[in-house]
């Protein structure tokens, strides 16, 4: 059995979030939404079950993938410190910090 990503799991939170919004009947919105991605009706009722409880859907991201960087001693004290203080992950400010930089070099390369 496959473990679904986050990306996977947003999907289907959000819908059974629209499931929801249509106001049908719990049995009927099991069966649909296990049948959508093949997930058991227990999985389903969770998902169900937590979507309840959403103002809205929730954000999809794309999938992540490990990798390793070397970077300067000094470089990585600061971005653990901003870490920490910032409350982002340091995964989630590289990936803004390179998607902001390879912006810049197809807008000027």
């Amino acid at each position: 059995m496959v473990r679904s990503t986050k990306t996977d799991k947003a999907r289907q939170l959000n819908a059974a979030y629209a499931i929801l919004q249509r106001n049908m009947p719990l049995p009927k919105a099991m069966q649909q939404l296990s049948g959508e991605f093949g997930l058991s009706e227990r999985q389903s009722y969770r998902y169900l079950n937590e979507a309840r409880y959403l103002d809205r859907p929730v954000e999809v991201v794309e999938t992540t993938v490990p990798i390793t960087l070397k970077i300067p001693a000094g470089t990585a004290r600061l971005l653990r410190a901003y870490a920490r203080s910032s409350g982002l992950t340091i995964g989630a400010m590289v990936a803004r910090a390179l998607a902001i930089f390879l912006n810049t070099q197809r807008r000027h390369g």
